[in-house]
């Protein structure tokens, strides 16, 4: 009796062990492609070089993943280290120290709303299909990007992309930022809509991250307000509007005796000191990166030391 209760047990523990490592495979590692999405491709015509008003290199043409110039970016450009401007989007990059760390704003601002787009990984929506975020904005040709909401490491938020809905599983709790047609911006729970009464309103881009950080240029996080269970300074990333057709993109890094991060509530008062009227925290930590024309602008910093970290999606120009 007591044999078989041995023989018993040994067998119960190594089915929960296998189901538990199946679980976190299925949660982090397996790759699962629900739908391949066709999106903006490089184009030879596009990718001319630019003219630099400044005589200096642009940031693109010392990058090893863009060593092309951005396809997005006009032949007929103003182009600088910090700077880009085709006449219907202009980008002017500058650098912050704040609370021991540095921060990296992207000021954007664009004449029509269909500029500010999202992409996929490996042009797929699905679970663990990722790609560094200098990667997918490459195979899209984005002048700018960051590292967006993250969505493939989650089963349930929202996800609206370009005017798509992808997911309609609504997490409890959870505050999404809406993007629509128009251009404005929108902080909403799901727990008050659903992803289709979004979609009927109007969005074009649905974020499932958080939290909110301004409203009506207003902070809406506490000082110990955090994403889960993260430390408290972190690498951070996030997207701001001032107005409609002018946001900010903004990245931190952190992790570092060079630049310690930031917390959810310093990133709400540097946002709001810049004019921000809506903000809202975007997928953070070793995942934090902005791209500039090809290049990396700031210091991802993984778990695995520096560099970059393979992401589901982007958010770019």
């Amino acid at each position: 009796m007591k044999r078989f209760q041995k023989v018993y047990s040994l067998v119960f523990a190594l089915l929960l062990t296998g189901f538990t490592v199946y679980a976190l495979l299925d949660s982090f590692v397996i790759r699962r492609v629900y739908t391949v999405v066709e999106q903006e491709a490089p184009t030879e015509e596009s990718a001319a070089p630019v003219s630099s008003h400044s005589g200096k290199k642009s940031r693109h043409s010392r990058s090893e993943k863009g060593k092309a110039t951005s396809s997005a970016a006009s032949s007929s450009a103003s182009v600088t280290d910090t700077s880009y401007d085709d006449g219907s989007v202009s980008v002017m990059l500058s650098t912050y120290r704040v609370e021991n760390t540095d921060v990296y704003v992207a000021d954007v601002v664009f004449s029509d709303p269909a500029a500010l787009q999202t992409a996929f990984a490996q042009s797929s929506y699905g679970r663990n299909v990722t790609a560094d975020t200098s990667d997918t904005a490459s195979s899209v040709g984005a002048i700018l990007a960051v590292n967006g909401d993250n969505y493939g490491s989650r089963e349930k938020g929202y996800v609206i992309r370009n005017g798509v809905l992808y997911r309609d599983t609504a997490a409890k709790g959870q505050e999404d930022l809406v993007v629509y047609a128009d251009g404005s911006f929108a902080i909403v729970s799901e727990d008050e809509v659903t992803a289709q009464e979004l979609l009927d309103a109007g969005a074009v881009q649905v974020f499932s991250f958080g939290p909110g950080l301004l409203e009506e240029g207003k902070i809406t996080v506490g000082e110990s307000d955090e994403v889960d269970m993260a430390m408290t300074s972190n690498p951070r990333t996030a997207i701001a509007q001032i107005e409609p057709g002018h946001i900010l993109l903004v990245v931190s890094d952190g992790r570092t005796s060079e630049s310690e991060g930031l917390t959810l509530y310093e990133l709400a008062q540097f946002l709001q000191s810049l004019g921000a009227d809506t903000a809202y925290n975007l997928d953070g930590g070793g995942s934090s990166t902005m791209v500039f024309l090809g290049q990396v602008v700031n210091n991802p910093t993984s778990g695995h030391g520096s560099g970059e970290r393979a992401v589901t999606d982007i958010v770019y120009f």
